[in-house]
């Protein structure tokens, strides 16, 4: 009899605690990157935009500018919710954008002119003419501070050059090295760095798209390894400043979440329980490579390259402030080829269709505890 009560007082007390538990409410955040593939208006400018002119190579008009725009914001409008169905990212960084008034454009869709988001954005001195850029829910996040910091990579460098570059790491990550001669110089994106107080929490956000694998990985692999040493060093001089500051950076790496770029300079950690001081990084995109998944494809082979990090602050357990909840890959069937040689990639810009893009998106959600 007594052990029948105190089953009963057990069954009692659990469902008590349950019934608290699902009684908890958490305000959710979405933070994402997205990669938007050669993202460039019709009118010819200074950079290198021959290509994508109505008379360039890629033919391409302005209807076909106003369908990409279109199939940005769609895509932008839908990613993370699944789990936040009631709002599209409120942070979101780009890749491969031409300039600021692309931007523009994007954000006055029709389908996310209602979350009224304000942009971060520089030119950088990129060969091809395409930046980074941070695009945020003006309602939900403001802006403290903005800068670029410049990557500053040299081919065919002597050993003596080399060196003065190496001791150049060591000076501010925005100051220009006196090193190499500017002809030597590989001009590649800057790296975007922006604070601001998310629903009044200080977050750090940096935007990477580091240099691509052009000329093979293993040739071009220094110059990755070098733009994830200044990545590093940004985080490194955010939690001088604050040790519990909550750091994430995103981008299209060009690497996986394997190669030494990530996983030997930034120093990335597979698992949250291998993070022991504030300035370790979790990559929960590492996990989902392992298993399989993909963000791009190349000779059918995929990888993840578009990656969401962040320093252990945001790993925490308890949810008394933004923590990290979980991640995931957006790639909505309307996104993949389903016929021809490219079955099962990205759905992006080709002769006779726009597409989206050759990257899928990624993203993280941010949860508190309601009070």
């Amino acid at each position: 009899m007594r052990i029948s009560r105190f089953i009963a007082v057990f069954i009692v007390l659990f469902a008590i605690q349950a019934s608290v538990a699902q009684q908890k409410k958490f305000i959710v955040h979405t933070v994402a990157f997205y990669n938007l593939e050669n993202l460039f208006d019709t009118i010819n400018q200074s950079n290198n935009d021959e290509e994508w002119l109505p008379k360039g190579s890629q033919n391409w008009t302005g209807a076909k500018y106003k369908q990409k725009i279109k199939n940005m914001a769609r895509v932008i409008s839908e990613i993370g919710t699944s789990e936040n169905p009631n709002n599209s990212p409120t942070l979101i960084g780009g890749a491969e954008i031409e300039n600021r008034g692309v931007l523009e454009d994007l954000v006055k869709d029709p389908q996310i002119i209602r979350k009224d988001y304000g942009i971060v954005h520089f030119d950088s001195p990129d060969k091809r003419g395409i930046d980074v850029a941070l695009l945020y829910q003006k309602k939900y996040f403001k802006p403290t501070s903005y800068k670029n910091i410049p990557l500053y990579i040299y081919s065919n460098a002597t050993d003596k050059e080399k060196e003065k570059e190496k001791e150049d790491k060591d000076d501010e990550a925005d100051d220009k090295p006196a090193a190499p001669t500017a002809d030597k110089r590989v001009y590649t994106r800057d790296q975007l760095l922006v604070t601001g107080m998310l629903d009044g929490e200080e977050i750090h956000v940096i935007v990477n798209h580091w240099p691509s694998r052009s000329g093979g990985e293993k040739k071009s692999s220094p110059f990755r390894e070098a733009a994830a040493r200044l990545n590093r060093k940004i985080i490194d001089s955010l939690i001088q400043i604050n040790p519990d500051a909550k750091v994430i950076t995103m981008g299209d790496l060009n690497d996986g979440p394997y190669n030494k770029s990530v996983k030997v300079e930034i120093g990335a950690k597979l698992k949250r329980d291998q993070l022991k001081e504030s300035r370790d990084v979790y990559n929960p995109f590492e996990q989902m490579q392992r298993e399989g998944n993909a963000t791009l494809f190349y000779r059918d082979a995929g990888d993840i390259f578009d990656q969401i990090m962040f320093t252990e602050p945001l790993a925490r357990k308890d949810f008394s402030s933004f923590r990290y909840w979980k991640a995931g890959i957006y790639n909505k069937p309307y996104l993949i080829t389903t016929t021809g040689q490219y079955k099962g990639y990205p759905l992006r810009h080709g002769a006779n269709e726009v597409g989206y893009s050759d990257h899928f998106p990624v993203y993280i959600y941010l949860i508190k505890e309601s009070k």
